[in-house]
């Protein structure tokens, strides 16, 4: 089913979104990997390289039209990249919340607000 995308967009200024999965769902996609004894080919290379294939595919979900798409699609594909994501924060034994306000403290001060905002230039172009 195709859903016209300003249907679930909303204001980002408006509401707090956090993404934090649940343990259970952690555990539940290191159980699915362990089951099926896929750690053997989960090195950070190949993590990596699935990680950017799997966001490749839900670019794809936008390639024609940004504004109609299968929000089914969007989710299916924008899983796949947390599941990798998070498979490759477990073998670098890397904490989320960690590494996220680390990059957050870099982008604040390339960033500042009086020179950033409503501007999309890169850093050095401030």
């Amino acid at each position: 089913m195709v859903q016209r995308g300003m249907t679930h967009r909303k204001n980002y200024l408006q509401m707090e979104v956090i993404i934090d999965m649940k343990q259970e769902t952690i555990k539940r996609i290191r159980k699915f990997s362990e089951d099926r004894d896929w750690d053997q080919f989960h090195s950070p290379a190949n993590l990596a390289k699935s990680l950017v294939i799997e966001a490749a595919e839900l670019l794809e979900c936008f390639q024609w039209n940004e504004e109609e798409y299968d929000i089914q699609h969007v989710k299916e594909e924008l899983a796949d990249v947390l599941v990798y994501s998070q498979n490759l924060l477990d073998k670098l034994g890397l904490d989320a919340d960690e590494i996220v306000n680390m990059k957050m403290n870099q982008n604040e001060e390339k960033y500042p607000v009086e020179k950033a905002k409503g501007n999309s230039a890169k850093y050095d172009q401030l």
